[in-house]
């Protein structure tokens, strides 16, 4: 009597490289698990060159407050210009200069000397992404949390006295480029101390 031969079964070794295989892929996708957030102040201009390609045409001693206002600095209509009043320019030039400082801008003194007719326009656009990189499960148990913030900053001074610009500055990051890490040697049980207290 001939006996049955049993099905062939993949070998063990086969079973666990094929477990093994799966699990690594499953793993490498998790890094897209990882949550990522962007904040943005809503401005005419869509980049750190666009917002300095507009201050340039701006010129102190000719450029008028309706041309001003047209090239997007309009508090009225544009988010993020703040409008400062003659006494927050007060404040700002106070601390711009100093007894042991240099002397003001000539265009300063006039616009203090302006009294009320002096106002300024100051605007504040950033474009920043943050996106979680590193280990899923890392990041998941609170273990260790790195985040790479990538994006730019523009800001803006312009004076206006009777109706015309007559002093700009800026300053501003066109390529901003950080990383965050938080080392948590507890894990999810870092915070427990803090909150029972």
């Amino acid at each position: 009597m001939q006996r049955a031969t049993p099905p062939l079964r993949p070998p063990p070794c086969t079973l666990c490289s094929a477990g093994l295989l799966a699990t690594l892929l499953w793993l490498g996708g998790c890094a897209s698990l990882l949550p990522d957030s962007n904040s943005e102040a809503k401005t005419p201009w869509n980049s750190y060159d666009e917002a300095a390609a507009t201050f340039t045409k701006i010129t102190p001693g000719k450029t008028s407050l309706s041309e001003l206002r047209a090239l997007g600095y309009d508090p009225e209509h544009t988010a993020n210009v703040a409008l400062l009043s003659h006494a927050d320019l007060l404040r700002r030039l106070q601390a711009m200069a100093t007894f042991e400082g240099p002397a003001l801008d000539p265009a300063l003194k006039q616009c203090v000397a302006a009294g009320q007719a002096c106002f300024a326009y100051r605007i504040e656009q950033q474009s920043m992404v943050r996106e979680r990189v590193g280990g899923f499960w890392l990041d998941f148990f609170n273990f260790r949390r790195d985040t790479k913030v990538t994006g730019w900053q523009f800001d803006a001074l312009v004076l206006i006295s009777r109706g015309v610009v007559i002093y700009k500055s800026w300053s501003g990051k066109p390529n901003i480029h950080e990383m965050e890490h938080e080392h948590h040697p507890l894990g999810p049980l870092q915070g427990i101390g803090s909150s029972l207290r």
